[in-house]
């Protein structure tokens, strides 16, 4: 941590902020001075049922908001916001019928179009028809095996509109990954590409639909929406498929119609990276969701009607449902899919300058990867209306903060936020009308009571501890999918601290009352900032037959995390190339490409709990010289010192 500031928003910024207009607004209502964002984050803990009526307010919700505001504001898992309420995610988004731009979209540099607002309304339109003219109703689900292309945003549209609730993944994901979540959530309707683009060649999915479309019983239809222009073979060869033109072909374009819902009713199911099992199923409320991304949108990211909205993103990570909640404030989204690193990392970049990007989101790891490629914007491109430069799914590094000033743009709101899929949203955020320092995240989200607790459960500002937050706020999940009584909801959350939720963050509160994130306190794998889950790796590899068990962790290397497997195998046989690399093919195939270990290492046992559980965290700590605790609780605690100073691990 460092006093000097990197950046510091001018006059200008601060008087044009929402939040200078919001915390004005928050001030006459609550009947206090609000002088700094501390106050006024306080005061937002304090008092959620008022803040959260006043962001209502201020964003112009489209609804009925009912007498009560929270229900049970001292209990966590009891609490219910606007329980009167009725409203409509989808008719919030659609607010806008003009020509204006609603969306962009590149697939890498072989596919570009635009869909003013009128064109996205009218496709919802036949949307919300053809799924209606296939049985679809509310509560009912509709999942996207999709690329981040327009149609995506569409049809998840058409089915909140509905009152249908929105899943999704991205057709990078093999197909056990795909049916350990869409399995679970049982869609009525599958929405799949011809195929997509990745790093310029043009990939074949249609042997993995079909294997989708079989393995989901549920399944009464699968829309093939064109990408690679072959949408109509494409669906001749997969069983219930049709084609969106035919889908839709029926259908005229009409007004649109919204069923308001109750503030809790579902709209997304996301997933858990699968740590100990299949992923959870978590799912996201109407209200929740809307008004969480309309508060950062706009009170955090300074995202104003007009502007244009770029995050790098797929539909299996939840950076997908916020930025297409920016349609909700108005502006443009940008939609890219593909390789980031298209075209020697110029790619996203050439799409910025397009389109005059006012707010570029990405991973640190993109960042680094920039850095590594000595490739620097601020030399090539003309990037004047970027105002904030949005950074997740990893810590950003402190020497990535100064090289961003240096290399992308001076004048720029560094964003670093943390939150997760548990949430929809976050945490720890940008601000527009706070300075930015070295290596930390700017602020603790309004309306979010973010402690740290030390190991004794004592709150503590200058030292790391277990992120947790005290108070509920409305984007807490409903949920989980068939978990009726809740028990996976609390064992996930609050079976740490008592009535407090536990995010599973390492994290310390800094003396500028920023925040900065040291990573995951649990087993989650995180390479490149994708979380991970280890239980999806474990399916795929232990599937060989000369494999007995395995083990998989994550090494800190070079300022990132790398996936290290470990895996003990079958008397007589020998970790050789060919079936590390049959192992390495079979991950990228069944999981995904980001599961794929840096390093396979066969080791001759692997530690277990008395009860039979291998314990990841125990072999993290071991490979990284830290001290293990609670041995008594290991069946066979000497299989630590296997996985002691392994050359393999040192390059």
């Amino acid at each position: 941590m460092q006093d000097a500031p990197l950046w510091q928003p001018d006059a200008h910024r601060l008087a044009a902020a929402h939040l200078t207009a919001f915390t004005r607004l928050a001030e006459t209502a609550f009947d206090q001075a609000l002088p700094d964002y501390h106050s006024l984050w306080q005061a937002s803990c304090e008092r959620p049922d008022r803040f959260w009526s006043l962001v209502w307010d201020y964003t112009g919700v489209i609804g009925n908001k009912g007498q009560t505001l929270l229900s049970d504001p001292e209990d966590m898992l009891r609490a219910r916001f606007f329980p009167d309420a009725a409203l409509n995610y989808a008719e919030n988004m659609l607010r806008r019928h003009d020509d204006g731009l609603a969306i962009a979209f590149w697939g890498e540099d072989k596919v570009k179009r635009e869909m003013p607002w009128q064109a996205l309304s009218a496709l919802v339109s036949q949307l919300q028809q053809a799924l209606a003219g296939a049985g679809v109703q509310q509560g009912d689900r509709v999942a996207g095996f999709m690329p981040n292309m327009p149609e995506t945003i569409a049809a998840m549209l058409a089915a909140a509109s509905l009152g249908a609730i929105w899943t999704s993944c991205s057709p990078d994901f093999g197909v056990d990954g795909a049916l350990d979540r869409f399995g679970q959530t049982e869609p009525v309707v599958l929405f799949c590409p011809d195929g997509y683009w990745y790093n310029g060649k043009p990939v074949e999915i249609r042997d993995k639909v079909v294997r989708l479309a079989e393995g989901l019983a549920s399944v009464r239809k699968v829309v093939v929406v064109p990408y690679l222009d072959n949408a109509s073979a494409f669906a001749a060869a997969v069983p219930k498929a049709v084609s969106l033109e035919a889908f839709t072909a029926p259908y005229l374009a009409g007004p649109l119609t919204f069923a308001r819902v109750p503030f809790n009713h579902p709209l997304f199911i996301l997933y858990s990276s699968g740590t100990t099992g299949k992923p959870k199923c978590i799912v996201h409320g109407h209200g929740g969701t809307l008004l969480q991304h309309l508060k950062e949108h706009q009170l955090h990211g300074d995202i104003h009607a007009g502007d244009r909205l770029f995050y790098f993103t797929t539909c299996g990570w939840m950076m997908w449902n916020w930025l297409a909640s920016g349609l909700g404030t108005g502006a443009t989204l940008l939609l890219y899919d593909g390789s980031p690193f298209t075209a020697g990392g110029r790619i996203l970049w050439d799409y910025a300058q397009a389109y005059r990007c006012t707010h570029f989101g990405t991973s640190a790891k993109y960042i680094d990867g920039l850095r590594k490629l000595e490739l620097e914007p601020i030399r090539h491109w003309s990037l004047t209306e970027l105002r904030a430069l949005f950074s997740t799914g990893s810590p950003l590094t402190p020497e990535s903060f100064e090289w961003v000033y240096r290399a992308i743009k001076a004048d720029l709101n560094l964003a670093s936020i943390s939150g997760g899929t548990d949430i929809v949203s976050c945490f720890a955020l940008g601000c527009p009308t706070l300075p930015v320092y070295r290596g930390e995240l700017q602020c603790r989200g309004l309306g979010m009571a973010v402690e740290i607790r030390d190991e004794h459960g004592q709150p503590v500002v200058g030292k790391k501890g277990e992120l947790v937050c005290t108070r509920p706020f409305p984007s807490m999940p409903v949920g989980f999918w068939n978990d009726p009584q809740g028990e996976k909801y609390r064992s996930a959350y609050f079976s740490r601290f008592d009535g407090i939720w536990c995010h599973g963050d390492y994290a310390e509160i800094t003396a500028h009352n920023g925040v900065i994130i040291y990573g995951r306190s649990d087993a989650v794998l995180n390479p490149g900032g994708v979380r991970i889950g280890t239980a999806e790796i474990y399916r795929q590899v232990e599937a060989f037959e000369e494999v007995l068990e395995s083990l998989a962790i994550g090494q800190r290397w070079q300022d990132d995390e790398r996936v290290v497997l470990f895996v003990r195998l079958r008397e007589g046989y020998r970790l050789d190339e060919g079936l590390t690399q049959r192992i390495r093919d079979r991950i990228r195939k069944g999981a995904s490409p980001r599961h794929m270990p840096a390093r396979v290492i066969q080791v001759a046992d692997i530690p277990r709990t008395l009860s039979g559980k291998i314990v990841e965290l125990a072999v993290k700590n071991v490979i990284h010289g830290e001290p293990v605790n609670n041995l008594s609780a290991l069946a066979n605690p000497e299989a630590l010192r296997l996985f002691e100073n392994l050359p393999q691990l040192q390059h």
